[in-house]
């Protein structure tokens, strides 16, 4: 699929917590570099796994504010759940999808939350109608568990209207 970009201060906060931020030396050294760069990929690979969001072969790579994933996974919704899980994330501006399809299907549509915006008003958007409002949420789960908790900066799953009849 390629590169999206997200808002790097929105998200779930994985890592860059002030409480949890393990302390470092004022002249950070690689190898304190490295296993914050190590850490942080095991919360975003434990992120994944906990909301069952499966990829064979899963490989991260994060360098600054970018991840890259690489894997296979079964269908093309589920390859955009990946991608939209690591990149909702608080400090991740850029996820690199590299990851291949078993069963490829045309790919859905990303929106940005803007402040105001409601998954209805989303529906009317892309669909013309609120009433398709559910399908966007069904689309955004595990991530979504609420269709009422959106926030601006996240980005959501827009299915293509076949996927709606």
């Amino acid at each position: 699929m390629g590169l999206f970009s997200f808002l790097k201060d929105a998200g779930a906060r994985l890592f860059n917590k002030k409480d949890d931020a393990p302390e470092t030396p004022a002249t950070p050294n690689a190898d304190v570099e490295a296993q914050l760069r190590q850490q942080k990929v095991m919360l975003l690979r434990g992120s994944l796994n906990d909301l069952g969001l499966e990829v064979k072969d899963l490989s991260l790579d994060l360098i600054d504010e970018k991840v890259t994933v690489y894997g296979e996974v079964d269908s093309q919704a589920n390859r955009e759940k990946v991608v939209l899980a690591l990149g909702n994330v608080h400090g991740i501006s850029t996820v690199d999808d590299r990851m291949s399809v078993v069963t490829p299907a045309p790919e859905a549509k990303f929106h940005t939350v803007k402040k105001g915006d409601t998954l209805s008003g989303i529906s009317k958007e892309y669909y013309g109608s609120w009433k398709h409002y559910p399908a966007i949420f069904e689309a955004n789960k595990p991530m979504l568990t609420d269709p009422d908790k959106i926030y601006p900066g996240q980005v959501l799953r827009i299915p293509p209207m076949e996927d709606q009849a």
